[in-house]
C-alpha cells in the first residue's frame, strides 16, 4: 500500500484525466474491437492469436480472483482513496487486474506479432502506461499488476510460435482452439459449482461470483465460436483481408456496427427464451462471433474490389 499512497501524494486533475483515458484501453470493448479489425483487415491468424490471448487470459484472471477474492485496496484500508471516475469499473475482485491482464495481452500481442519498431514501440509504452493507471487511479496494488503482467507475457511467447505455425497447419490450430474451449468449460464447471465459502454468497459479494458467472458463459460462447468460424474459413469462406484504405473503413464500421447489432437485438428474446438463464449469453455471442467471423466475411471479396481499375 506505501507505492499506492505514493501515487495519491501526486494526483492532479491533469494526471486523473490522462490515466482515466489511458486506462480505456484495457477495456473488454477495445480489445474486442481491435481484434476483429486486425482479423478483418490485417492478418487473420494474428487475429486468431491476439483473441485466443485474450479470452485465456480472462479465464485466468477470473478464476484467481475467485479463488482467492481479494478486496480492493480501498476496501482493505478505508484510509486509502482513489480517483472516482475509477470506481464503476473496478467492482470486483481486486487480485489480479483485469485491465492489465487484456491490455498486456492485446499490445503485447501486436508487438510479438509485427517487426515494425515505431510499432513496437507504441505497444510497449501501452503495456506500461495502462498497468500503471490502475495503480494511479488506486483500484490494483502493484502485485495485481504485476502477476497479470506476468500471465499475459506468459500467453503471448507462448502462443505466437503455436499460432505462426497454425498459418500452415489446421491441426495445429484446431488444438489450440479446443484447448482453449476445454480450459473455459473448465471455468464454466468452477463458477458453477464449487463450493464456496458461505461468505461468497452473502448480499456483499454475490455480485462477484454472478459477474464470474457471466463472464463464464459468454467466454464459452466466443471459445466455441471461434471453432466454427475458423472451420468455416478454412472449408469455404477463405477471405482475404487486404483492401483499399477507404474500403478497410467500410469494413470496420459494417462489421462493428454487425457486431453490436446482433449483440443488443437478440438479448431480450434470447433472455426471454431462456427465461432469463445465462445460456442465453453464450448463445449471445457465439451468434455475435459468427456473423463477425463468417457471415460478414462473406462481403469482403466485394470490398476487395472496391478502388480497382
Amino acid at each position: 500500500m506505501s507505492f499506492l499512497y505514493a501515487l495519491e501524494s501526486i494526483r492532479n486533475s491533469v494526471f486523473d484525466v490522462f490515466f482515466s483515458i489511458i486506462t480505456l484501453c484495457g477495456e473488454e470493448t477495445i480489445f474486442m474491437a481491435v481484434g476483429m479489425i486486425v482479423f478483418w483487415c490485417i492478418n487473420k491468424y494474428q487475429g486468431y492469436f491476439l483473441l485466443s490471448v485474450g479470452f485465456l487470459g480472462t479465464v485466468i484472471n477470473q478464476f484467481l480472483k475467485m479463488l482467492f477474492r481479494i478486496p480492493r485496496p480501498w476496501v482493505r484500508d478505508p484510509n486509502f482513496t482513489i480517483v472516482s471516475s475509477a470506481e464503476d469499473a473496478a467492482s470486483g475482485y481486486s487480485f489480479p487486474s483485469g485491465h492489465t491482464q487484456t491490455s498486456v495481452g492485446l499490445f503485447g500481442g501486436i508487438a510479438r506479432w509485427n517487426k515494425n519498431t515505431a510499432l513496437r514501440i507504441a505497444m510497449f509504452a501501452l503495456c506500461v502506461l495502462v498497468p500503471f493507471s490502475r495503480m494511479y487511479l488506486g483500484v490494483h496494488t502493484p502485485a495485481d499488476v504485476l502477476v497479470s503482467i506476468g500471465i499475459a507475457l506468459v500467453l503471448v511467447f507462448v502462443g505466437y510460435p503455436l499460432f505462426k505455425k497454425a498459418e500452415s497447419s489446421p491441426k495445429t490450430m484446431y488444438t489450440i482452439l479446443l484447448v482453449m474451449t476445454a480450459v473455459v468449460l473448465a471455468f464454466l464447471c468452477f463458477v458453477c459449482f464449487y463450493p464456496f465459502p458461505a461468505e461468497v454468497y452473502s448480499e456483499q459479494a454475490i455480485h462477484n461470483l454472478e459477474s464470474a458467472q457471466k463472464n463464464a458463459f459468454t467466454l464459452t460462447g466466443c471459445a466455441v465460436g471461434l471453432i466454427a468460424v475458423y472451420t468455416m474459413d478454412l472449408k469455404y469462406t477463405h477471405f482475404d483481408t487486404t483492401a483499399v484504405w477507404w474500403a478497410q473503413l467500410l469494413k470496420i464500421v459494417g462489421g462493428l456496427a454487425a457486431v453490436l447489432i446482433v449483440k443488443e437485438l437478440l438479448r431480450a428474446p434470447l433472455d426471454a427464451l431462456f427465461n432469463g438463464a445465462l445460456i442465453a449469453r453464450s448463445i449471445r455471442y457465439f451468434l455475435m462471433v459468427v456473423v463477425g467471423g463468417v457471415l460478414w466475411p462473406m462481403t469482403f471479396k466485394w470490398f476487395s474490389k472496391l478502388g480497382k481499375k
